[in-house]
């Protein structure tokens, strides 16, 4: 049985593209307006990649900045579990007998 687990969408690259900012350094003052101190290398990580973890403060100035909900920066998705390969009578194991006990052929040094 294959079930999908949840996962989640960011956006909060798109959301900055429709209100007009499009450097990453944009919001670095404007957090800061909001109590939320981050450098600029904090904001571009949180910018081009899927945050594991967000501060609810940052959250909410984020929100604020840009003028949307939580639900509109991030979108839950279902992410298709992968399936465990099983080792016994898979394509692995017809290429292992193949080889076995076969060795590689030492390397010969040649002068020149």
């Amino acid at each position: 049985m294959v079930t999908s687990k949840l996962g989640y969408r960011w956006n909060l690259r798109l959301l900055m593209a429709k209100a007009g900012m499009y450097a990453t350094s944009d919001l670095v003052p404007l957090l800061a307006e909001r109590g939320v101190a981050l450098s600029a290398t904090q904001v571009y990580r949180l910018v081009t990649h899927d945050p594991e973890r967000l501060n609810l403060n940052t959250l909410m100035a984020l929100c604020d900045i840009l003028g949307c909900t939580p639900n509109d920066l991030i979108e839950p998705v279902a992410v298709p579990a992968s399936r465990k390969k099983v080792a016994a009578g898979g394509e692995g194991q017809a290429a292992t007998v193949a080889l076995k006990g076969r060795r590689p052929r030492p390397a010969e040094i040649t002068k020149q």
